[in-house]
């Protein structure tokens, strides 16, 4: 039986509420792995993924963390340090386990929030010499907590799960562990450093923006090329004002913006 310090349940703590924050939407479920494996230099390597399911009175299909900058225009490196700064977390529970624990570590770990239930599934597989690939492992994780399946899956994905489904079932070592949503009051979409009432100045802005562009550019109205270079300049603008909403990425930075948002909710 694993033994949860107090140190790791505040990293249970941190690790939601820093997932919390990455998700733009409102979400109902949420499946995360993650896999550290010691090198012989002394260096740690591993992955991280996760997906969530959004709320809704419809079925929907699951969003993968690599999808969300695309999906919502975010910036994706800055988004990247947000989940660096969560692998590093994972790495750091792992290492709060080796000053309790006396025997193996875990490779991997697949945590889940769920209807204000958190749960955490132990792994000790030897990922170095496993039977399947990273790559492989991913489709089959999908399959058992996802239930994505062969009639959702490409032919190449369908032969890893049947090779998967029909082989030889080993036993491995697994622990488990369920406590509740440590945290209630937390918003649960990106923090920014400017408020949701920048969108009404917004399109003032890309007004503006297109005056200037095109006084600058002493362009003729009426022809289809100048409607076209009008239109490249507008989408300038755009992309201009939506640059205006960085991710908030350090500690500092949260706690401040979690600061504004209590003040504004008490009056």
């Amino acid at each position: 039986m694993l033994n949860h310090t107090k140190k790791i349940k505040e990293i249970y703590e941190d690790i939601q509420k820093k997932l919390y924050y990455m998700i733009p939407e409102k979400w109902d479920k949420l499946f995360l792995y993650s896999s550290v494996i010691d090198m012989q230099n002394g260096e740690k390597k591993g992955e991280l993924y996760f997906y969530y399911i959004p709320k809704g009175i419809l079925k929907k299909k699951p969003v993968n963390v690599y999808e969300i900058p695309n999906k919502f225009n975010l910036d994706e490196n800055d988004y990247m340090k947000l989940v660096s700064i969560l692998y590093a977390k994972i790495k750091q529970l792992r290492e709060e386990f080796r000053k309790s624990e006396t025997g193996p570590l875990w490779s991997n770990i697949t945590m889940s929030i769920e209807n204000t239930k958190f749960k955490v599934e132990y792994n000790y597989e030897d990922l170095e010499h496993c039977e399947f690939n990273s790559y492989e492992r991913h489709i089959i994780w999908r399959y058992e907590y996802l239930r994505i399946g062969e009639e959702q899956v490409n032919k190449k994905d369908k032969e890893i799960l049947r090779r998967y489904i029909l082989g030889p079932k080993t036993i491995r070592k697994k622990e488990k562990y369920e406590t509740g949503i440590y945290i209630r009051d937390i918003e649960n979409r990106i923090a920014y450093n400017t408020d949701e009432v920048k969108k009404v100045e917004n399109q003032d802005d890309i007004n503006n923006e297109k005056i200037n562009n095109t006084n600058n550019s002493n362009i003729k109205s009426g022809t289809n090329k100048d409607k076209e270079i009008e239109k490249k300049e507008i989408n300038q603008a755009e992309t201009k004002i939506k640059k205006k909403n960085q991710l908030l990425i350090s500690e500092e930075q949260i706690k401040k913006y979690e600061e504004q948002h209590k003040r504004k909710n008490i009056e």
